[in-house]
C-alpha cells in the first residue's frame, strides 16, 4: 500500500483573497511579521499496489481531477505503508 501526501497552491501569478484576508487579520491579531499567507490544499489518498507506477498514477489523478492546472501547482509524497 501506499500513503500519498498531495500538496496543492495557487500559482504565484494567481492572487489568493483568501490568503490576504486571513494575512490581514493575523496583523491585526498582533503578528506583524507575517509578510505573505498563500492557502492551498491537502490531502491524503491510500492506493493499493498495482503493476501501475505510482507516481504516474498520482499525477494523473491530480491532473485529471484533484488540482485545476491552470491557476494551481502540487506536488507530492509516495511512502509505502503495511496494510492495516
Amino acid at each position: 500500500m501506499y500513503k500519498v501526501k498531495i500538496f496543492v497552491t495557487l500559482k504565484e501569478s494567481v492572487i489568493d483573497p483568501a490568503g490576504a484576508a486571513a494575512m490581514k487579520e493575523l496583523k491585526r491579531s498582533e503578528f506583524p511579521e507575517v509578510e505573505n499567507l498563500r492557502i492551498g490544499k491537502y490531502m491524503e489518498v491510500t492506493m493499493a499496489k498495482t503493476d501501475k507506477n505510482a507516481e504516474e498514477a498520482v499525477h494523473d489523478m491530480c491532473r485529471s481531477l484533484l488540482v485545476n492546472t491552470e491557476v494551481e501547482d502540487y506536488r507530492f509524497e509516495i511512502e509505502e505503508v503495511v496494510a492495516e
